[in-house]
């Protein structure tokens, strides 16, 4: 049977160094627990907030992209298309400005998906997540002896 104390400190009672209970123990276990996965779950949502507002600027581009788009299609369209048409015939006229807007459109599309590629989904949740298991079992790192 053990006979030193299992620990000493400040919040432990004025008598002395005592022996905490098996039940005492779970409960300091399960406490740290919680505070740890309490933490885990504010760091998740600070760095969602950050990625989200990464991403909602990136949402801004496409809304942006897309309503620019929209107008240059309808009047710079239409005045291109008039101008070929006194050229060659109205149909291909059309067909060029199609084509020609499609490319305008390609990079538009390509820029906001440039800015959402940036995004990273919560890196340092993911890594202190991924430490956890170690941590329980009393390592700081894989590796590491406590």
């Amino acid at each position: 049977m053990r006979t030193e104390p299992l620990r000493t400190g400040p919040d432990l009672p004025a008598g002395g160094p005592t022996q905490q209970s098996i039940g005492d123990l779970i409960g300091d276990i399960s406490t740290d627990l919680s505070t740890l996965m309490r933490q885990e779950l504010e760091l998740a949502r600070a760095e969602f907030r950050q990625e989200a507002a990464k991403a909602g600027r990136a949402a801004g581009m496409f809304a942006a992209a897309g309503i620019a788009g929209f107008l240059a299609v309808l009047f710079v369209s239409l005045a291109l298309w008039r101008l070929l048409s006194a050229v060659m015939d109205a149909g291909w006229a059309a067909v060029i400005v199609a084509v020609l807007w499609a490319v305008v459109g390609a990079i538009l599309y390509g820029a906001g998906r440039s800015w959402l590629r940036r995004l990273k989904p919560m890196p340092q949740t993911t890594q202190t997540v991924k430490e956890m298991p170690s941590a329980l079992r009393g390592h700081s790192r894989e590796g590491d002896m406590p």
